[in-house]
């Protein structure tokens, strides 16, 4: 009873939420935003069945059933057993247990002692036992099973009362089996749907605010990492030289305004990158923090959302230089072929000398980074250098299958 009540209170649940949207639907002029949940999957909507054993009940009344008692308990029996079975019917663990395949083990016995006992209206409890192994069976063995039992029910009436209506309570039984199945198992495939789609909308809110921090932490990231390293440049030429201290603040100002609208174009979603302008940012923060900048390119032209990627990679290679490498040079090298293109960032820092980069494990930017490429069929590797300093290799296909799809995601937008 208690699980009864859970699952009516859910029910009630979806149905406020339809009724809402139905009504928000009204008012807009849309179609409603949730599908209607149906009827609550409970036995409750197999117990009107029984009213196919009225005919015995009558019988036990008017005294025409002979050894009523012993009537009288098997109809107690069997309607308890039917109870039993179709309300564990709902749910797969109970359905599939086996006591579950007991009690309708019993029901068939007893319906078959029933059966032969009394004949007549006794007979319709085969069609209730087919609807009970309908809802319990709903597997490869059901139609099998329903035939099987289709076919005993129709020798047992056939035996019992003749071969007049053993047709009918044949067919009786194949069919509710049948039926019964069909609904139940529809049904459940539709709450199964519903919750997998309930699901995959949450997964993808959650993957797109995820997005929306990583692309956030590249945006902010650098242009601060900028900002600070220009400040710093600032500070240090005030004392000698205000001209240049003054351009390294005009920088500043511009940095600023640029992140304010890249800001901006994040939030309503219309910011692409460009492999371009990353790498003359790049030379900018770069000879800003006493870097020496060397930026090689070569290849064939880059697709725009193959340069939007390797966009992002620069953006975050040159913010790790400038923050963590204690370099005095670095490396920018673009090349690419028909098929691939390759990026790789280098610089002379205090890196540990290993025999082998590791894949792109490293701070929240390259861990997104590898998603992405992986993602557009590319690869990121990261770590240090055998001949010391820090190296990152991009590659990625020139025009990979789903590029488009993957260079939209890179790409900002609003939550």
């Amino acid at each position: 009873m208690q699980a009864l009540r859970e699952a009516r209170a859910r029910w009630q649940a979806d149905m406020e939420r339809f009724r809402t949207a139905q009504k928000a639907a009204r008012k807009n002029g849309d179609a409603p935003a949730v599908d209607h949940p149906g009827p609550p999957p409970t036995g409750f909507a197999l117990l009107p069945w029984l009213l196919m054993g009225m005919g015995s009940f009558s019988n036990l009344l008017q005294g025409k059933t002979p050894n009523p008692w012993i009537g009288a308990l098997g109809l107690l029996a069997f309607n308890s057993l039917y109870v039993y079975v179709t309300f564990r019917s709902f749910e797969r663990e109970k359905r599939e247990a086996v006591s579950t395949r007991v009690a309708l083990l019993l029901m068939g016995l007893l319906t078959t002692g029933l059966a032969i006992g009394y004949g007549g209206n006794w007979l319709m409890f085969f069609p209730l036992l087919g609807l009970a192994t309908g809802a319990t069976l709903r597997g490869p063995w059901l139609g099998r099973t329903g035939v099987l039992l289709s076919m005993y029910a129709a020798a047992v009436s056939g035996v019992r009362d003749g071969w007049g209506d053993a047709t009918n309570i044949g067919y009786a039984t194949f069919l509710s089996s049948m039926v019964t199945a069909a609904i139940l198992g529809l049904s459940e495939a539709v709450r199964e749907l519903r919750a997998a789609r309930e699901e995959l909308a949450r997964r993808a809110v959650e993957k797109e605010r995820l997005r929306f921090s990583r692309d956030l932490h590249d945006l902010l990231g650098h242009t601060l990492s900028v900002i600070v390293v220009k400040s710093e440049a600032a500070r240090r030429l005030a004392p000698r030289d205000m001209d240049a201290a003054l351009t390294q603040i005009g920088d500043i100002e511009s940095v600023g305004r640029q992140a304010l609208t890249e800001i901006r174009e994040a939030v309503t979603g219309y910011r692409e990158g460009s492999l371009a302008t990353e790498l003359t940012r790049a030379r900018s923060a770069l000879s800003a923090a006493s870097l020496e900048p060397v930026v090689r390119q070569s290849g064939t032209p880059l697709a725009p959302q193959t340069a939007a990627l390797l966009g992002w990679v620069v953006r975050e290679a040159v913010t790790n230089v400038v923050r963590h490498s204690d370099a005095t040079r670095c490396e920018i090298t673009v090349h690419s072929t028909a098929d691939r293109a390759r990026l790789t960032v280098t610089d002379n820092g205090t890196g540990k000398a290993v025999t082998h980069a590791r894949e792109g494990i490293g701070g929240t930017g390259l861990k997104g980074l590898t998603e992405r490429l992986a993602a557009a069929g590319g690869s990121l590797t990261a770590g240090p250098s055998p001949r010391g300093g820090f190296t990152v290799t991009a590659e990625l296909p020139v025009e990979p299958a789903e590029l488009t799809a993957v260079g939209a995601a890179t790409a900002p937008r609003a939550s």
